[in-house]
């Protein structure tokens, strides 16, 4: 009965590789990237295929206005060549100058392009750290220290969360989405297999690339990551360090006073 109930409790808090989003309806899948253990960093080549993905795919109806170009040729992330990135940015929507108004050709020391009106999508910059994957068990948040917010996983399972199913109401049409809290979603299936050619052969299945852009959106929300990891470990070793010292030097101080010898 004992290890019944031990194995119960486990089973609630690390849960069984599937966990609720919010509302407890959405059905967010568990998946095991490369940049989420403490010593965990982002995967160059991942990063290249999901900016890629998000490129040929998601930039129609979905901007990064908060992300600089620049960003791109940074080191810890896709890390494209300098002399692309500008070419890229001059072939963006045109940007309106501050000092004159007038649009100009984009550089790469702006953002990227926004996209808003009807049948745009919300901005994605920050998407995989404002949406949470896990939250259970009843609330408590207590998955997430185990397996983190989840916000790359919610835009994996939502990106494949589609069955095929659809509906009009008032004219408007949804379609089910195993992933998206309510199970309907307004935005149609945005992937499908061999969708796009991956420049280095990857294979292009809608899994793969839901999960590449979903690892590319985490480093758009989060780009210092490796930096902040690697600041983290440390700042550790140092306090451990520092509490050695203060308690070598604790003892040094009271072993006259307790008649130890030194």
């Amino acid at each position: 009965m004992k290890k019944l109930l031990i194995s119960a409790i486990s089973a609630v808090l690390l849960g069984s590789g599937v966990a609720m989003a919010a509302g407890g309806e959405g059905h967010i899948e568990d998946v095991a990237f490369s940049f989420e253990s403490p010593f965990g960093k982002y995967d160059q080549q991942q990063l290249r295929r999901g900016f890629q993905v998000y490129r040929e795919v998601c930039s129609a109806c979905h901007g990064l206005k908060f992300v600089p170009l620049r960003s791109l040729a940074d080191e810890g992330g896709p890390q494209m060549d300098p002399t692309w990135v500008r070419a890229f940015s001059a072939e963006l929507d045109e940007a309106i100058d501050k000092e004159t108004g007038e649009p100009r050709a984009r550089k790469e020391t702006d953002m990227f392009p926004s996209r808003s009106g009807e049948g745009m999508g919300p901005d994605l910059s920050l998407m995989a750290k404002a949406r949470a994957g896990f939250h259970g068990p009843y609330g408590t948040g207590i998955n997430q220290l185990f397996r983190g917010i989840g916000g790359p996983e919610y835009i994996v399972s939502v990106l494949t969360g589609y069955n095929g199913e659809e509906k009009e109401e008032a004219g408007s049409y949804f379609y089910h989405n195993a992933a998206f809290p309510g199970n309907w979603i307004a935005m149609a299936p945005p992937l499908s297999d061999d969708l796009i050619e991956y420049e280095d052969g990857h294979e292009a299945t809608v899994h793969h690339m839901a999960e590449d852009v979903a690892a590319f959106l985490m480093w758009t929300a989060e780009p210092k990551m490796m930096a902040r990891k690697q600041m983290g470990f440390v700042s550790v070793l140092l306090l451990t360090l520092l509490t050695v010292l203060l308690y070598l030097t604790n003892k040094r101080l009271w072993a006259p006073h307790k008649g130890k010898h030194v």
